[in-house]
């Protein structure tokens, strides 16, 4: 029997840049997309938040995304990347069940599919998630901008999106019953 002093510590889910550069080139590696919204009393989405942040040398919209940490539940994925992109103050009403409305597969070369992520192949699961409180972007997200579900679906916001971003976000408008 192995003392429990003996046991290797947790390991804390974070990589050095160069260890997750040469994890992505061998292997997939999961991400939450979540598409965050306001919602009225009786449920309905009456906005959508895109983020605006640097992505490939370009500026353009984006919805909240980022890795789930080895050893991280999907709700502590979604909660924490929520934080990390809207601010601590957002508020997020965490699915009551943790499969997603789609999943995305990004990836790194052009064309595969109608996803892309250069730096990776990547597995996404997209998540619609309401937000109460006040959003002030950080980290890397540049603005927040709250628009209508037509406008968050219209072809000028999907010219503005990389990465295939915006048929998620027409995906998301449909599941939640706003698009037909």
């Amino acid at each position: 029997m192995t003392d429990m002093a003996e046991l290797p510590d947790e390991p804390t889910g974070w990589m050095s840049d160069r260890e997750l550069q040469h994890v992505r080139g061998q292997l997939p590696v999961v991400y939450v997309n979540v598409i965050p919204v306001r919602i009225s009393p009786m449920g309905k989405v009456t906005n959508v938040g895109l983020l605006l942040r640097a992505y490939d040398g370009a500026i353009s919209r984006a919805i909240v995304a980022g890795r789930v940490l080895y050893h991280e539940s999907i709700r502590d994925a979604i909660v924490r990347n929520i934080e990390k992109d809207l601010g601590i103050g957002a508020l997020p009403q965490v699915p009551l069940s943790p499969t997603p409305f789609a999943v995305a597969e990004y990836f790194p070369s052009k064309g595969a599919g109608p996803f892309h992520d250069s730096r990776q192949h990547a597995v996404a699961l997209a998540y619609v998630v309401p937000v109460q409180g006040p959003c002030e972007p950080s980290q890397d997200a540049l603005d927040l901008t709250w628009l209508s579900p037509e406008e968050a679906a219209s072809d000028d916001v999907a010219a503005e999106m990389a990465g295939g971003q915006h048929h998620l976000v027409r995906q998301a408008l449909a599941h939640c019953g706003v698009l037909l």
